[in-house]
């Protein structure tokens, strides 16, 4: 690792300020990922802003919206009364994600932006345009097992790793940042990018910008919910495929569904055609397998990941059945 600054504030106005001053300074807060990846030299920030102390830790509702400051733990926001009681899934999702212990850490914002796990990534010695643009990608042709089966390029087939990030996005959670120009709000779903022509760009995070909170509108999708994992171990291990479903029903018809993957394309995979499908229909086994169908329309293997085009659809239909199941 090479030398860096370390300074800490407990002001919001005046972390925007160092970060606004030096383009390379980075915010630190678990460090569950940041760390790992100065280790392994992915990157090198010459000074570390530790956020830690921002007032950013409150689970709170307000006009039937969820206010989640950035720097709650994943633990905490998982065992958070309100949490459990309106948004079962986010649970769920953040109980599959790492261990225990880093769940303790790792922090909503940390969680957002962590970057992807493909072993050509971490790899200094191998080619990888997110890491270094232009070197090409070592996964397309290479071991490509974990990667991508849908918005992926001839740049990239990265996948991006949370779990928290998939329930997120069927939740249709927003996002507020800020910088010294003020604060902005955009809809979670377009927090995160595919890669294109420029996958060094996880996301749409402005320089400059701190993520300061998450704001879940409440809604009635806390009856018929899963988050399913399917991965190689029932521990500490990232996605192979991961479903989010939710669905409101009324005599066996659904009325309103939510839908996610993830471990299957660059950002959380929102399925909203899925979702406009299924409106309408029975809740049954030939509906899901259905949609299951259309459900992987576009999508694509390149070799050793080709039984994620199987796996995919399975586990979509076991997700839907078990959400239809609960009481």
């Amino acid at each position: 690792m090479i030398n860096f600054q370390f300074v800490r504030t407990s002001v919001i106005k005046t972390a925007l300020s160092l970060i606004g001053k030096d383009p390379k300074a980075t915010f630190i807060a678990g460090g569950t990922n940041l760390v790992d990846l100065m280790k392994r030299g992915v990157t090198a920030p010459e000074k570390l802003i530790d956020i830690n102390h921002l007032p950013l830790k409150q689970i709170e509702l307000k006009n039937n919206v969820l206010h989640i400051g950035a720097l709650v733990s994943n633990s905490a926001l998982a065992e958070n009364t309100l949490v459990k009681e309106k948004f079962p899934l986010l649970m769920l999702a953040l109980q599959a994600g790492a261990s225990a212990q880093l769940r303790n850490v790792a922090t909503v914002g940390g969680n957002m932006m962590q970057r992807t796990r493909c072993g050509y990534f971490y790899d200094t010695t191998m080619p990888c345009n997110k890491r270094q643009p232009g070197s090409g990608c070592g996964a397309i042709g290479g071991y490509n097992r974990m990667h991508a089966i849908f918005g992926t390029s001839e740049s990239c087939i990265a996948v991006h790793p949370s779990d928290m990030c998939v329930g997120l996005v069927a939740l249709d959670a927003q996002v507020v940042l800020a910088s010294s120009k003020g604060e902005r709000k955009i809809n979670f779903i377009d927090f995160h990018r595919l890669v294109g022509t420029t996958p060094e760009k996880d996301n749409n995070l402005q320089k400059g910008e701190l993520i300061v909170r998450l704001e879940i509108p409440v809604n009635n999708l806390n009856k018929n919910f899963h988050y399913l994992k399917v991965r190689d171990r029932s521990s500490y291990a990232f996605a192979l495929v991961s479903v989010a479903a939710a669905l409101e029903m009324k005599n066996n018809i659904i009325t309103n569904v939510r839908l996610a993957m993830g471990g299957v394309a660059h950002k959380p995979w929102r399925l909203k055609l899925v979702e406009e499908f299924l409106k309408g229909k029975p809740a049954t086994t030939t509906t899901f397998e259905e949609a299951a169908k259309l459900a992987m329309k576009d999508a694509r293997g390149f070799g050793e990941n080709d039984f994620k085009l199987k796996l995919a659809p399975n586990t979509l239909i076991e997700a839907l059945t078990i959400a239809k199941s609960k009481a």
